[in-house]
């Protein structure tokens, strides 16, 4: 008897006991094979501060009809459209802020405020043993985070994905970059930056840049 109290008490108290940090039960825990959203930059001439940009993304999900981008404080979205990749239909898409957040009682993984800004996608929800593959377009105005210094082409953001590429605009060559990156050139001879990041973090990919003479 005595040991069997003992044995509910143990019980009681691993259940009671958070689990450890780096656990497999810990919720910050993410297997990041499965991340598999690509991000590709197209930086616009630097003194309009602004970038188009596309992301891919599977939705996994069942029953999941919606994706929320939220925007990132600072910045500011125009412009965004979204396509489902498996059939080539056009979804549809609404930009919401603030109040139109918390009306529409959408969770953006972070509390709300007057600012908030975030673009939903909406698409047929996801059934049983499928899943959806959509393209969110976008561009955006960060005038912080990408601006010109000088003659100085200055990208500064980071990155959570495990794949994110920028492509530096027409007429601009590469200075450096403070994280390691494949470089190419695509077929309009513009500079292409692709950063991979296997860990569970960020990246922050400074980049500098200068016109071509």
């Amino acid at each position: 008897m005595i040991a069997l109290h003992l044995v509910t008490l143990v019980m009681a108290a691993q259940a009671a006991t958070p689990p450890r940090a780096g656990s497999p039960d810990d919720p910050a825990f993410s297997e990041r094979a499965r991340q598999d959203r690509e991000i590709v930059y197209f930086l616009q001439p630097p003194e309009t501060h602004s970038f188009d940009l596309y992301h891919d993304v599977t939705i996994r999900d069942v029953g999941r009809s919606t994706y929320i981008n939220v925007v990132r404080a600072g910045s500011k979205v125009s412009h965004p459209s979204a396509l489902d990749l498996d059939t080539g239909e056009p979804l549809k898409v609404e930009t919401l802020k603030g109040e139109e957040i918390t009306r529409t009682k959408i969770d953006i993984g972070e509390p709300v405020k007057p600012d908030s800004e975030a673009a939903v996608v909406r698409f047929p929800a996801v059934a049983a043993g499928t899943t959806t593959r959509i393209r969110i377009r976008e561009t955006y105005t960060d005038p912080a985070r990408y601006r010109l210094d000088g003659d100085l082409l200055v990208w500064d953001r980071s990155f959570g994905r495990p794949r994110n590429a920028v492509i530096l605009p027409q007429g601009y060559a590469l200075v450096g970059s403070s994280f390691p990156a494949r470089i190419s050139l695509t077929e309009d001879h513009r500079v292409r930056l692709d950063f991979d990041n296997p860990r569970n973090d960020e990246v922050r990919a400074l980049i500098h840049a200068r016109k071509r003479p």
